[in-house]
């Protein structure tokens, strides 16, 4: 008897990337890492002296699946103090980083064979979980004409090609690789083509708190349709901790709940104590967002000079999407060599855009400054050598 198995996903490559960083980095090597999305900052003092205390008192278990009720309330004021809203907790479900929010959202909304809209670039995790969930999914390119975002007017495009409707809309602002915005008018269109199709609507804000320039819109502040996810990862250093959050219409609480309880059972406790106690760090985190914004300002000035255009706006989040075509017609094999030769590390376009993915490169600038200053001029030395 032969067992069949489902093919796999693609591989995520800027994980790749890290992997072979973190073996150069095993054999003295003096890589600097610019391809994850990883603050090198590390979680809020608030929120490691919590997880101590937690450990100290070692009653650590199980929650409720929607998360313990004080980071759900604690969350919820958030939106008000940010956004101006008056948000219900009981709508917050606490959840196993954002990748969680995802896979919860994926499976409540869609029946196998949906199609589901997101760009071009995009995360690469939505296409592969869309795929592994048995959906179907079209990316859609953006670009400047769009102001690198979604319009209905290119769904109903993409759906005449296809041959058949649309399930569901996912987008994300600030965007994954390319730091764009969607402003809060590009939203709305959104929303109520959505609404008025019976769509269902997906906003990815992990970046919030990391908009440069634009408009940080939440959906919420729009609609009440719309289902949001956030994460502590981004803004708050917490990828490790894997704890995030998602924001749903009313009558999806209790089915997401559901869910949750068969597929976690809770997000872990001392992530949730400590992504409470987070929310309490705000000034130590604004401190780390003026790094960032430091950082931006380097890599704008200096990769443009070294042939290294911006293909995208760096308005939000921590990455600069690069056209790396004058050197290049693969950047899976430049960034391999970058890597060999010069020890710095940055993530091939191919996990953003599998069409014309072998032009670009995301540099993330989330690390330390000094360290972004000599990654920069071993490039600079590289390139000039080349």
């Amino acid at each position: 008897m032969t067992l069949k198995r489902k093919p796999s996903v693609e591989p995520f490559h800027a994980m790749d990337v890290l992997a072979a960083a973190t073996r150069h980095k095993q054999e003295g090597k003096p890589v600097i890492s610019m391809a994850v999305g990883q603050p090198a900052h590390p979680a809020p003092a608030t929120a490691r002296a919590a997880a101590a205390r937690a450990l100290e008192a070692g009653r650590l278990g199980y929650t409720d699946a929607l998360g313990i009720k004080s980071l759900r309330q604690a969350i919820a004021h958030r939106y008000k103090t940010v956004h101006g809203l008056d948000l219900d907790p009981q709508r917050v479900a606490v959840t196993t980083g954002s990748s969680a929010g995802f896979n919860l959202a994926f499976l409540q909304l869609f029946n196998p064979g949906d199609l589901v809209v997101i760009t071009r670039p995009g995360y690469p995790a939505y296409r592969n979980i869309l795929a592994a969930l048995g959906l179907q999914v079209i990316e859609i390119a953006v670009g400047p004409d769009t102001g690198h975002a979604l319009t209905p007017a290119a769904i109903e495009d993409a759906e005449r090609e296809a041959g058949m409707r649309v399930a569901g809309v996912l987008i994300a602002s600030p965007a994954n690789p390319t730091g764009a915005v969607h402003s809060a008018h590009a939203i709305a269109e959104l929303d109520a083509w959505c609404a008025a199709r019976g769509v269902a609507f997906i906003s990815d804000e992990i970046y919030h708190g990391l908009t440069w320039s634009g408009e940080e819109t939440t959906a919420l502040s729009i609609s009440d349709n719309a289902v949001v996810i956030n994460s502590f990862s981004k803004y708050f250093c917490m990828t490790g901790w894997r704890i995030g959050w998602m924001v749903l219409p009313e009558d999806l609480v209790r089915p997401v709940e559901c869910l949750a309880q068969s597929l976690y059972i809770s997000a872990p406790e001392l992530s949730q104590v400590a992504a409470e106690a987070a929310l309490d760090g705000i000034a130590e985190m604004e401190a780390v967002r003026n790094g960032y914004q430091k950082n931006r300002s380097l890599l704008a000035e200096r990769l443009p000079a070294l042939g290294l255009p911006f293909a995208a706006p760096m308005d939000g989040a921590f990455y600069a999407w690069m056209d790396v075509s004058a050197h290049t017609n693969d950047s899976m094999a430049f960034a391999r060599q970058m890597l060999a030769d010069i020890h710095v590390a940055a993530t091939p376009g191919r996990d953003f855009d599998p069409v014309d993915g072998s032009r670009y490169l995301r540099f993330s600038y989330a690390g330390d400054h000094a360290d972004m200053v000599t990654a920069l001029d071993r490039i600079e030395s590289w390139i000039g050598s080349r």
